[in-house]
């Protein structure tokens, strides 16, 4: 290194390579705890940016940005302060399913990240290509740029996105690209797989965006946010006041033909797309091609902003020609006279399969190097976000020489997307559904802060104190709640009025509050205003902490089934198995449990477990070899 590069750069504690959402969140995490990050992107000014759909939250996913938060992430609070509607999906359906889901405004929140960035003293920016990593005796060292600039480091935070080697298909045209309008990083993949790492390819699209001024809204069905907006973060965030409504409109028989036309020039059934797509979020080539026997789909319109009119269009995300593309859109209900901002386009790029990495996602072959988002084959912000934050958390941890901070699956969505990945690893991309949670009941977005936070105490994150102060708080006034419910009783005169009303039994003589609450039909609000000593009672407390404890009460039974199976399994992930265990050595094992125990190298016998072809005669083998 030139004595100039010595004096433009001081040796830093992480680098974070890529400042889209798992960079953002990777740079803060460390940077919390003291670490001196340097934060590498290619445009400083499209850092947090929202490359696809301008929302936060969903089913799942929801939960997860509940999470980031009580683990002292920003996600959460970015999106509270430039959020334009909200709403919680699922309310129907048990507190398990509830997930919170915001409309952002594009703009102000790329631009709230940077401010919230710029403002940390111990993160540092340099806008370039980095295009190689500095190795040494196994151990990362630093970054190279494409100015060929070193920069030295204790360790590094790969969070490149769509960018390594990335392509952009639009129909027959085909050009480099990591996002519309960017160049794709080349050098890291042929490094890496230089150093034995496998490389894989995927790939993801967007839809068109449009002009919101010349759609018909009429002719759409209106789709507003709650009556009573809630939040992401468990912080002070403002609560939003107004909303912009987002609209749902459909396609037809009509706009399928259209776009079967293109069908022959689409990079996708031309087979000039070799990865593969998002399952759970297709083209809608796709959808049509795999839905045949359906004449319609539904199409979401959701505006980008308080102060653009700017529109995207969920649902129609599509690799097409653009003629094609436009012609098609022509024909929605609503979309009559639309003018096209862009078109949609897919974008092909490589990923580095997870099983090459422990679960504080830091990778095998080479020390103190962490992947975290897409390169890991995920798909959403979301996704990427958290995988970010446990990243730049256990890289700081690293360079302190501590033992890494890794979530169980019972303890949270993020434990269960880390677990499936480097257990099962993945060969499209990944996306958190609850379904993929075993404790779904425990792991709710209502309770993530007194889930998470307390798991923070001693790793000396910053302002995590005030956090944890008010996360005991709300515990002790939901057990104070939930205590009331339990000791008071109500007679049948004073509630059987409300219980016909609301269509449940009356009740002969005294019962508590909690025997009542254990009825599908009653809810903590309708007993209120039945009973004022109840209403009284409560009025010192918030929402929050009633719900939580509403919750528990209402639950209580299924709670307690989920954490004792939670106790089960957290016996086998107590049991530890080493990397240098020999797998081969182990000749009861089948010789498919010995392939895979080797590739994986399982934490615990818990992981162990995961892991596809180890079977359960396989663990009762390493058992007897751990001495249970």
């Amino acid at each position: 290194m030139s004595q100039n590069n010595i004096q433009m750069f001081p040796k830093y504690d992480v680098i974070v390579v890529g400042a889209g959402h798992a960079g953002c969140e990777a740079a803060v995490a460390a940077a919390n705890m003291g670490s001196k990050v340097l934060l590498a992107t290619m445009n400083m000014q499209t850092i947090a940016q929202m490359s696809c759909n301008p929302a936060m939250g969903g089913v799942a996913k929801g939960q997860i940005v509940r999470e980031i938060d009580a683990l002292g992430g920003y996600s959460g609070i970015v999106t509270d302060r430039t959020m334009i509607q909200f709403r919680m999906l699922n309310r129907s359906k048990g507190p398990a399913m509830w997930s919170p889901r915001a409309q952002s405004d594009r703009m102000a929140f790329a631009a709230e990240w940077r401010s919230m960035l710029e403002k940390h003293p111990n993160i540092d920016f340099w806008q370039e290509m980095v295009n190689g990593l500095i190795v040494k005796n196994g151990r990362v060292c630093g970054v190279t740029t494409g100015m060929g600039i070193e920069i030295l480091s204790e360790a590094v935070v790969l969070t490149n996105g769509t960018f390594l080697n990335g392509i952009i298909h639009i129909g027959e045209k085909q050009f480099g690209g990591g996002r519309a309008g960017e160049s794709a990083a080349r050098g890291i993949t042929e490094q890496l797989v230089s150093l034995g790492f496998e490389a894989g390819r995927m790939k993801t699209g967007t839809p068109p965006r449009l002009d919101g001024r010349s759609l018909n809204y009429d002719r759409m069905e209106e789709q507003p946010g709650d009556e009573n907006p809630s939040k992401f973060s468990y912080s002070d965030t403002p609560t939003l006041t107004k909303q912009r409504s987002c609209h749902i409109t459909y396609t037809s028989p009509e706009v399928h033909d259209l776009l079967k036309t293109g069908f022959d020039r689409s990079p996708m059934f031309n087979g000039r797309i070799q990865g593969l797509g998002p399952r759970y979020c297709p083209s809608i080539e796709d959808k049509i091609n795999r839905f045949a026997d359906r004449d319609r789909h539904q199409l979401f319109v959701e505006p980008e902003g308080w102060n653009t009119v700017e529109v995207y269009i969920n649902g129609f995300s599509s690799s097409l020609p653009e003629d094609v593309q436009y012609k098609a859109l022509k024909k929605i209900v609503g979309f009559e006279d639309v003018k096209m901002f862009r078109p949609g386009y897919a974008i092909e790029y490589d990923y580095f399969p997870p099983m090459q990495l422990s679960l504080s996602l830091e990778t095998r072959l080479v020390k103190n190097l962490f992947f975290a988002g897409q390169i890991n084959g995920t798909t959403g912000y979301e996704e990427a976000a958290c995988q970010g934050m446990m990243a730049g958390l256990n890289a700081a941890l690293a360079v302190k020489d501590q033992e890494p901070f890794i979530l169980k699956r019972s303890e949270a969505y993020i434990g269960v997307l880390i677990d499936d990945l480097v257990s099962k690893g993945t060969e499209e991309p990944y996306r958190m559904f609850t379904s993929r949670a075993e404790f779904r009941i425990l792991l709710r977005q209502d309770n993530a802060d007194t889930r998470l936070t307390p798991l923070t105490e001693g790793l000396g994150i910053k302002g995590m104190d005030a956090r944890l102060a008010r996360v005991r708080e709300k515990v002790q006034s939901a057990n104070a709640i939930a205590l009331y419910c339990r000791e008071s009783n109500v007679s049948p005169d004073d509630i059987n009025g409300y219980l016909e009303t609301a269509g449940t039994p009356a009740i002969k003589q005294r019962t508590k509050i909690h025997n009542l609450l254990m009825r599908p039909q009653i809810d903590i609000m309708g007993l209120r205003q039945a009973l004022p000593h109840l209403n009284e009672f409560l009025k010192k407390y918030d929402a929050e902490c009633i719900e939580s404890a509403e919750i528990d009460l209402k639950y209580e039974a299924y709670i307690e089934k989920e954490q004792e199976m939670a106790v089960r399994m957290r016996r086998l992930e107590d049991l530890r198995l080493y990397d240098s265990l020999d797998y081969h050595a182990l000749p009861s094992l089948s010789i498919e449990a010995r392939q895979k125990l080797t590739k994986v190298r399982p934490r615990t016998i818990g992981q162990a477990s995961r892991i596809s072809g180890v079977s359960p005669s396989d663990i009762s083998v390493l058992l007897i070899h751990v001495g249970r």
